[in-house]
């Protein structure tokens, strides 16, 4: 994600503080150091940094934090705080107006992501408000962008509107009115040109259209690999324009990701959705409180809960549990149940949403590629296999011709059949347990004074059961 490298470092500044039962101005300053370097390499305008640590410090500093009980966790708290404030503080939640069809214009510059965004958002206005949506072709600069909206259009069973680029945009804009009208649409979301920078031309222009469309929302589509630009491309943009709001593409990537910290403080334009990946349900409203929580190594237990809810069928759900509870838990039941982690996203990307799993993820070298590599395994057993795990257990033969036909070793197989095996018993130990037995504090959910914590027989338990990266299932 775009803020690996700013959580890591960020995370490392509170680290000096973290279990002190006293603090000192010194302790404070110190952390500050680490800190304003940290936002400084993820590309935060540094008028925002400036900004973010005084005000961090002067709360940190105070009487309250300093002789208070638990100093350290008071100042992770501000930080957590100020993070979420210059995010935006409280959630811009988008209400579809009552008046239809609306009108969303995107903007932004070239390259940003608006055409795959106008896509997705089109998606995210079927799916979660139950509109029906329809895409607008305004960039008249590239027919490229047209036939791309087209494409997109087909995948969604969307209709799309275009007149070519030859035609004008009163021409476009008044005929894409009369066309949702018969296509009964109440949602049309218009897709404009960009520039490779930043020119009177397209500003004109965007003004002009503007001026035309009276749209009810106008966002900007920023890349949030664009870095310190990120705050002059606002700026202008939001001069010109008026923006009511903004949205975020390519968080998913390896970046800095200093353009969401920058955004907000900047143009005061609340950011609403985030752009997660390719795919055109990659589209997430944008949760200040979340994403400080995940910067700070927090996690994010209510996005992960929501996946969940999105994803996965609470009756296959509770299925999957009875099964596992009962003993009667297969690899074919297995299957399902990576099939319903993989409609969730890629499976570092959910145990970083887990609160004290970030860490871990790294330590672990946990490869998303693992879970077709265990599909892969599974296609390869008979169906008798499959139903009858034990099979395997007992024949070395079998595994061998397993591990053949999947490519993998016979190595694999048995880390597989441990895995399954280790699932199944702590499923069926967790639902014979009390409630109150299980530790909240432990991110894994390990049992209070369970097996684990037991010394190992002596000759065991050296160098046993361990392996190179990767997590098993």
């Amino acid at each position: 994600m775009a803020f690996d490298q700013l959580s890591d470092r960020l995370q490392m500044a509170l680290r000096r503080i973290r279990g002190k039962g006293r603090l000192t101005e010194d302790d404070i300053d110190e952390m500050m150091r680490e800190v304003r370097l940290s936002l400084l390499e993820a590309d935060v305008n540094f008028r925002v940094v400036k900004t973010f640590t005084r005000e961090v410090k002067e709360k940190a500093k105070g009487e309250r934090i300093l002789k208070g009980l638990n100093p350290s966790q008071q100042v992770v708290k501000v930080v957590h705080e100020e993070l979420q404030k210059l995010l935006g503080g409280e959630t811009s939640v988008f209400e579809p107006p009552s008046q239809k069809p609306m009108r969303i214009m995107l903007a932004g510059l070239q390259g940003s992501g608006k055409t795959t965004t106008a896509g997705k958002l089109a998606k995210f206005l079927q799916k979660e408000h139950g509109l029906k949506p329809m895409l607008v072709a305004l960039d008249l600069q590239r027919p490229a962008a047209i036939e791309q909206l087209q494409t997109i259009g087909r995948q969604l069973d969307v209709p799309v509107y275009q007149e070519g680029t030859q035609a004008s945009f009163a021409s476009i804009i008044d005929n894409a009115a009369a066309a949702a009208e018969s296509e009964s649409a109440d949602a049309l979301i218009f897709d404009t040109a960009g520039r490779l920078h930043i020119d009177e031309d397209l500003m004109e222009e965007l003004k002009r259209v503007k001026e035309m469309l009276e749209p009810e929302e106008t966002w900007l589509v920023l890349d949030a690999m664009t870095g310190q630009d990120a705050v002059s491309v606002a700026d202008h943009f939001h001069g010109s324009l008026g923006l009511t709001g903004s949205i975020l593409t390519k968080l998913d990537s390896d970046t800095r990701g200093g353009a969401a910290l920058s955004l907000r403080h900047v143009t005061g334009v609340p950011i609403k959705f985030m752009g997660l990946g390719e795919k055109l349900d990659a589209l997430e409203v944008f949760h200040p409180e979340r994403m400080a929580g995940r910067i700070l190594g927090m996690g994010d237990v209510m996005t992960l809960v929501d996946k969940v809810s999105e994803n996965v069928d609470e009756d296959d759900m509770m299925k999957m549990v009875e099964k596992m509870a009962s003993g009667k838990f297969n690899f074919d039941d297995y299957l399902k149940q990576l099939r319903m982690v993989k409609r969730m996203g890629s499976l570092s990307g959910l145990m970083k949403l887990i609160p004290g799993m970030n860490k871990m993820v790294k330590q672990a070298n946990v490869d998303d590629g693992q879970i077709e590599q265990v599909e892969t395994l599974i296609h390869s057993m008979t169906k008798q296999e499959r139903k009858k795990p034990e099979l395997l257990k007992k024949s070395s033969s079998r595994r061998r011709r397993v591990a053949r036909g999947s490519g993998r070793r016979v190595n694999d197989v048995n880390r597989l059949l441990q895995t399954f095996d280790q699932q199944k018993q702590a499923m069926k130990q967790m639902s014979n347990m009390d409630p109150s037995q299980i530790d909240p504090s432990n991110p894994m959910g390990a049992l209070k004074g369970a097996s684990a914590k037991k010394k190992p027989k002596k000759g065991k338990g050296k160098g046993k059961g361990k392996r190179k990266g990767g997590v098993p299932f």
